[in-house]
């Protein structure tokens, strides 16, 4: 189980800026520690959460952060629309687009994605696979 995730920023008031855009309406509860932001996700009282821990962090290293060619960190948000719904959330709150909200040719039929580069080039997708709902083919 993965139990946290950690991006790099450099100015971490963008960064809440563009995380507070999408993650506190999937639940997230989002906490400052020593100038850095945790975003925890929800959970019944009593049970460990499900999702993990995901963290906004200037890099120990001191050096600029950076988004890793190929990493990416994916939330699933349930529907359709809250997918273009959040993605247009983010893009408000300083993100740029890296492939409008809709269905990829490559992933089943139900998967619909939006991806977006937070203000660091960190890659995020928000995504939803629900069956449900209209799928790629009809």
């Amino acid at each position: 189980m993965i139990a946290y995730i950690t991006v790099g920023a450099d100015d971490i008031a963008r960064a809440k800026q563009f995380y507070s855009a999408f993650l506190p309406a999937l639940g997230y509860s989002q906490e400052e520690y020593h100038g850095d932001l945790s975003y925890i996700p929800p959970s019944e009282p009593g049970t460990p959460p499900v999702a993990p821990d995901f963290y906004v962090k200037s890099p120990f290293n001191g050096c600029p952060a950076s988004g890793g060619n190929g990493a990416m960190v994916a939330f699933d948000v349930g529907s359709q629309s809250q997918v273009r719904n959040l993605h247009a959330a983010a893009l408000a709150a300083g993100g740029s687009d890296d492939g409008q909200p809709g269905f990829r040719a490559s992933y089943g039929s139900h998967f619909y994605v939006g991806y977006l580069r937070d203000p660091h080039g960190n890659k995020i997708a928000l995504f939803s696979n629900d069956p449900s709902e209209p799928g790629r083919d009809g």
